[in-house]
């Protein structure tokens, strides 16, 4: 079906001026950003062609190739990537993830949650900071594998002393989305507390995150 075949009541551009963007489904919503579709499908056929290879969970997690396979048109595929970057933004805005000044574990957990989503490997991060628990940057230091994560504590402090940090949090995923930690995290994290009792960098925490939840090393230890 041609989208000049539907009623111009039902038509996505016009409800979504009479009765509001929550009256769209998901292909709808998409098939207005689109605007048209392609040679092949319209702008409806092809969100519904889109969203049943990648629902919208997964989409912010879709490669430019990916996205092109399926809607064959590079501007549409870059509008998809657009839209997934401002959604996470708007999150980390929503969510206060921007804040500039750690005051506990929780603060991290909201600064990271978003960026874990859906990733199927473990990253690991270390956040630097100033004297009064200002962020300097968060850099990330390693990716690991399904169920471990690749780090060595030269890597973690080459970073704060280049930096010049005065503390780091250090933080990784858990892509089962279970933050229990495992012997190896708790090894890492003491062995990373006593490298920067030597260096004079203090490690203010080590932070699992999983789903949607987080374990903290130094609030467990309290």
């Amino acid at each position: 079906m041609k989208l000049k075949d539907i009623p111009y009541n039902n038509r996505p551009w016009t409800r979504i001026k009479t009765e509001g963007a929550k009256s769209l489904n998901d292909a709808e919503l998409l098939a207005v950003i689109f605007g048209r579709g392609n040679k092949k499908d319209n702008a409806i056929d092809l969100s519904n062609k889109l969203l049943s290879n990648y629902n919208l969970s997964k989409l912010s997690d879709t490669s430019f190739t990916e996205l092109f396979s399926i809607v064959n048109d590079e501007v549409k595929a870059y509008q998809i990537m657009a839209i997934c970057e401002l959604n996470l933004r708007y999150s980390k805005l929503k969510s206060g993830s921007y804040k500039k000044t750690i005051l506990c574990a929780k603060d991290v957990f909201s600064m990271f949650k978003d960026e874990f989503l859906g990733k199927k490997k473990e990253y690991l991060y270390v956040v630097l900071l100033d004297a009064k628990n200002n962020v300097i940057s968060k850099q990330m230091v390693s990716v690991g594998t399904l169920t471990s994560s690749l780090i060595h504590p030269r890597e973690v402090f080459n970073l704060a002393i280049r930096e010049c940090a005065n503390s780091i949090i250090v933080v990784h995923n858990h892509p089962s989305g279970d933050v229990t930690p495992s012997d190896a995290d708790l090894s890492i994290a003491s062995r990373l507390v006593d490298c920067g009792k030597l260096l004079g960098i203090c490690v203010l925490d080590f932070i699992v995150i999983g789903a949607d939840d987080f374990w903290s090393y130094a609030e467990d230890k309290e």
